[in-house]
């Protein structure tokens, strides 16, 4: 049965995707203990690098897993190449953040809009978490070409090694050791490592037929790979985005007790949307042998299953944030500062709702990717993951102050989705 084989890659991708979600939660819980508001903000204009960074790595990863999987179902020769493609040139771009990371690490940060006190809290994370980026970035081609060559479950395990590592020693390293926010990058940078490790336990065993090709880089195929990534790219990118225009917007209303206030939002969207990536990264192999094969029936199938699951997950992700918003609003609020908490609060409850119909937009932008169609992928997922939301942020703040940047992102969902209808 269709449906009950989709399952068992949607939960296992689900729940590897939820696992990095987590460890960026206990990243901020634990920042929030050392160094409180500050601590936050520093973390909170960091993410927008790691969004860039995974959102390359998902891009090429997970389209030239597509790639490997599209050419396999139909027998194409090269099809083989895509793997050692895709590992070279992610490595080579990784390059590019570490040589940021040993040179102007500062500069990234005073960009991101960090003022003297941000820059000296975070200045050490924003360093270690650029010389980390090719594990960040080649975690992606290995979960996914280990999740397409039919084992989702050793995907899975690797993710939650990894943020089970993460979880554990961002307390050894921020308090036993009192390391502080360099602790909490050193902790994160090093649980990729772990997942790739977990990883080579498929490429060792007698199921694997993933094969590494001794060949110069094509451009051609990673062009090819990176257009049917460009769901993964939006969809990690678009974090970083909303945070970057967020931030921006935020610090001209209210400061940086605004942009701390953010900080706990964008953590729980983080959460939601990850589990959505998770679902729309699950469907990708059953989607794209089908969609290799014609098999119009199982197609349609895949996609209504999986929309099926994942507007349950984005109803009860709603029903958390609005019945429990402040318990978890207070437990990243160590200083029990007011301020931040009533903007948080509100900020919640508003932001959540917008995981009702992102779910949609994002495992609909998947379904095309995984099948082959580039383009309504592409629309998709520009569209909800950089234009809408920068434009709804922007706008509405200037009418409705702090209440319109929390509206962007249900009115930017609603837009995409209004626009997918008609594609």
């Amino acid at each position: 049965m269709i449906e009950k084989k989709l399952r068992k890659y949607i939960f296992p991708s689900v729940f590897a995707m939820l696992g990095i979600s987590l460890y960026v939660l206990a990243d901020t819980f634990f920042i929030s203990v050392a160094a409180g508001a500050n601590g936050i903000t520093a973390l909170n204009m960091a993410l927008p690098v790691y969004a860039i960074m995974y959102a390359f790595g998902s891009m090429i990863g997970i389209g030239s897993a597509t790639r490997h999987s599209l050419g396999k179902s139909v027998g194409t020769e090269d099809y083989d190449e895509y793997f050692s493609n895709s590992f070279v040139c992610t490595l080579l771009l990784s390059m590019f953040f570490v040589l940021i990371g040993i040179f102007a690490p500062g500069n990234v940060l005073t960009l991101m809009g960090a003022d003297d006190i941000i820059l000296k809290t975070g200045l050490s994370y924003m360093r270690i978490e650029l010389l980390f980026a090719p594990a960040f970035m080649l975690n992606y081609t290995m979960t996914a070409f280990v999740r397409n060559d039919n084992n989702p479950n050793i995907a899975m395990a690797a993710t939650l090694s990894s943020s089970i590592f993460n979880i554990i020693f961002d307390y050894i390293f921020m308090f036993p050791m009192n390391m502080g926010m360099a602790g909490a990058a050193l902790a994160t940078g090093i649980s990729p490592i772990i997942s790739m490790a977990v990883c080579m336990l498929h490429f060792c065993s007698k199921k694997n037929t993933i094969h590494f090709v001794k060949k110069i880089p094509s451009a051609k195929k990673l062009i090819s790979a990176c257009q049917l990534g460009i769901s993964g790219f939006v969809g990690e990118i678009s974090g970083g985005v909303t945070t970057l225009t967020f931030n921006f917007v935020l610090l001209k209303i209210v400061g940086n007790i605004g942009v701390a206030a953010y900080g706990v939002v964008a953590n729980i969207s983080i959460i939601g949307i990850a589990v959505f990536n998770g679902i729309s990264q699950g469907l990708q192999p059953m989607a794209s042998e089908a969609g290799g094969v014609g098999d119009e029936d199982a197609k349609k199938r895949i996609c209504k299953h999986s929309l099926q699951i994942g507007m349950i997950i984005s109803a009860l992700l709603v029903f958390i944030c609005w019945i429990f918003t402040d318990g978890i609003v207070n437990v990243f609020n160590s200083e029990g500062s007011a301020q931040m908490a009533d903007y948080a609060v509100v900020g919640l409850r508003l932001y959540s709702l917008g995981f009702l119909i992102a779910v949609v937009n994002i495992v609909r932008a998947g379904y095309f990717g995984a099948i082959g169609r580039a383009k309504e992928c592409f629309i998709i997922s520009l569209m909800r993951g950089i234009f809408a939301i920068v434009f709804f942020a922007i706008v509405l703040s200037k009418f409705m102050g702090i209440y319109g940047v929390w509206l962007a992102f249900p009115v930017a969902e609603l837009t995409t989705f209004i626009i997918s209808l008609v594609i």
